[in-house]
């Protein structure tokens, strides 16, 4: 339950009491700052609480951006504020200083909010308003004032983008009347399904989903769905395309493809229902966060049986591959936005160059396109299973996927060495935790420490990666020296993050460290020529990815990285990397040639012990109240 308290004097024909109530809120009123503080006494300290001027104007859509959104512990639109449990002691002290205010007995007399005092403008959006027309609509409101009380104190409320929506509260009759004509002039309903979809996605996303996809999401909110179920009527379709891959027949194979666009328009409908209502969560955030990768990953695996059953044609190597080119992908993505989060002198000519193209039109969508995001690369994959064979499919998807990465890597690279940016220890502390070093890298580091050097770290990370991946292709599969060369590896890992990542490059220490561990494993699963091994592997990697996946989303919502022991737990990158190169010389060395299923079993165990231990360490953190409800609106690449 969330309580709403009315100041001031009511306004005769209002329908706030009937808008704040539909939205779920329990309507009070209090006449001044002391009636609001006793108001504010009565309502139990875990509820949501909102104030909401008597004389305020505007659309409903204004008000439920305003006071409903949950991601946001305040904020405020002129008029208007809310505040959340953990807000509510900042809200107390606004309140009790605005009561103890000269002239805090009402509102009519009291003085103006001072300029540029939040709330103080009155229409978001006009943009032809001159400063003077604006200094003269500002009206002394107890809301606005105690919205610019909680700002100075630190407890910054959050300002939606109201675009043409109308937020204010009217100086006089006149004013109202001009402001109900102009609230009557907007077509709210219009501005809530555009604002619904993402300011910025993809080509394909933006002009053959979303023009129809966020009608699917009003029907869903008109019937009372949440965006975690049509997230999970997703993730159940992307599943039954599976299925359907799975069967290697042609009826099959375009069923398959048909479905995989559909799970694609419900993942648009969750995130634009989410927006459209206002209906964030933090499980939610989980959900939307992993299903993704969850639903393309399995319908990797369902082409490559598929395959088999349509004629016996092996591509579990190709499935393995194509997955991990795309997280590695994903990874650089992450990484190399964390470590430049908040960095400080950040430009470059590359940068500049950058954004004059994306000052015209047709080359923002290029761009977009080249970079092959989720709906593009689903789009593909649908056409391709329905015309082709998975084979042809995983070939044109890695060709693809292989181009995007080496265009936006490249770009990032030339960005990074043009700029002359410094880089926080917040930015280093992501890079490290995105790392994902173990016992044997961190006694490395702490032997081995020393101060940051621009270019070490990649160069270090770089040469061990390239050491293991080079010995597990060409050493024989029951030589020591593969054993040899994933110790060397760990200590090479040790090293690369013995300083703080704080240099130009050093973001390219965990993609490098990702594809050396899954690189290593698909080779030694498709060096060892044992049945069942490449998709025990193709298991492995997917319950560590998904580690890391948790990893980089409780990093983007501000909560730090998983629990240090969880990560000792599973070994790190090093440690794994270790244990599976001895497992492989200690079963396949023996018997080379024969069909060893003991590689097999102890993969397929492996996978299930890490992907347990992650999910239940990752369900636990995800469902409980410190988790962060994140959802991504910046329209990257996925």
């Amino acid at each position: 339950m969330s309580t709403a308290i009315l100041t001031g004097a009511p306004v005769a024909g209002s329908s706030l009491q009937d808008d704040l109530r539909s939205l779920g809120f329990d309507v009070r009123t209090a006449i001044d700052a002391a009636g609001v503080a006793t108001e504010l006494a009565a309502v139990p300290p875990r509820e949501r609480v909102a104030l909401v001027d008597h004389r305020f104007v505007g659309h409903g859509h204004a008000l439920r951006l305003a006071l409903t959104d949950p991601r946001f512990p305040v904020a405020a639109v002129s008029g208007a504020l809310t505040a959340q449990p953990e807000a509510r002691a900042a809200l107390d002290r606004a309140v009790a200083a605005a009561a103890a205010a000269p002239g805090a007995a009402g509102q009519a007399d009291r003085a103006p909010s001072p300029a540029g005092a939040a709330g103080a403008v009155a229409t978001v959006g006009s943009a032809e308003e001159t400063a003077e027309e604006t200094a003269e609509a500002r009206t002394p409101s107890l809301v606005d004032d105690i919205a610019a009380a909680l700002d100075a104190e630190g407890t910054t409320p959050h300002r939606p983008e109201l675009g043409v929506l109308v937020a204010t509260v009217p100086a006089d009759e006149e004013r109202r009347t001009a402001a109900l004509a102009e609230t009557a002039a907007v077509d709210e309903e219009k501005v809530r399904l555009r604002t619904a979809v993402k300011a910025r996605d993809g080509f394909f996303t933006t002009f053959c989903i979303s023009p129809y996809s966020r009608y699917i999401a009003r029907w869903c909110a008109r019937r009372g769905l949440t965006p975690n179920q049509v997230t999970t009527a997703s993730l159940l379709t992307a599943l039954i395309a599976a299925g359907c891959a799975a069967t290697g027949t042609r009826p099959g194979f375009v069923a398959a493809g048909v479905l995989l666009i559909a799970s694609f328009v419900l993942d648009c409908t969750d995130g634009q229902l989410a927006r459209y209502s206002l209906q964030y969560s933090t499980l939610g955030a989980w959900l939307d966060a992993t299903f993704d990768r969850a639903k393309e990953y399995a319908y990797y695996a369902g082409l490559a049986l598929g395959a088999a059953n349509a004629d016996g044609d092996d591509v579990w190597a190709l499935a393995l591959g194509a997955m991990v080119l795309q997280t590695c992908r994903h990874v650089v993505d992450f990484s190399f936005n964390e470590a430049n989060h908040d960095a400080t002198g950040n430009s470059s000519p590359t940068a500049a160059l950058s954004d004059r193209l994306n000052s015209v039109g047709w080359t923002v969508w290029v761009r977009r396109m080249i970079v092959l995001p989720i709906g593009e690369r689903w789009a593909m994959i649908a056409v391709l299973t329905a015309l082709t064979t998975p084979r042809i499919t995983f070939y044109v998807l890695l060709i693809g996927c292989a181009l995007a990465a080496c265009y936006t890597t490249a770009g990032r690279v030339l960005r990074s060495l043009t700029r002359k940016a410094r880089r926080t220890d917040r930015a280093a502390q992501a890079l490290a935790d995105l790392a994902d070093s173990g016992p044997l890298a961190e006694l490395v580091a702490k032997a081995a420490a020393r101060k940051p050097h621009n270019y070490l770290a990649p160069v270090v990370a770089a040469l061990g990666a390239a050491l293991l991946v080079a010995g597990a292709a060409a050493l024989p599969a029951g030589s020591w020296l593969a054993v040899a060369g994933a110790a060397l590896y760990a200590v090479l890992a040790g090293c690369a993050v013995a300083a703080p990542l704080k240099g130009p490059l050093d973001w390219l220490v965990p993609p490098l460290f990702r594809a050396a561990e899954y690189g290593t494993v698909l080779i030694l699963a498709a060096r060892s020529q044992v049945n069942g091994a490449l998709p025990a592997a193709f298991g492995l990697v997917a319950a560590v990815a998904y580690h890391h996946y948790d990893t980089v989303y409780r990093i983007r919502g501000g909560t730090g990285a998983p629990p240090h022991g969880l990560v000792r737990a599973i070994g790190g990158h090093e440690g794994r990397i270790l244990v599976v190169t001895a497992i492989a010389v200690l079963l396949l060395g023996s018997g080379q040639g024969d069909p060893n299923q003991g590689f097999t079993i102890v993969l397929t165990a492996l996978a299930v012990v890490i992907a347990l231990t992650v999910l239940i360490e990752s369900i636990r953190f995800w469902v409980s109240s410190g988790a962060p409800a994140v959802h991504d609106e910046t329209g990257e690449p996925a």
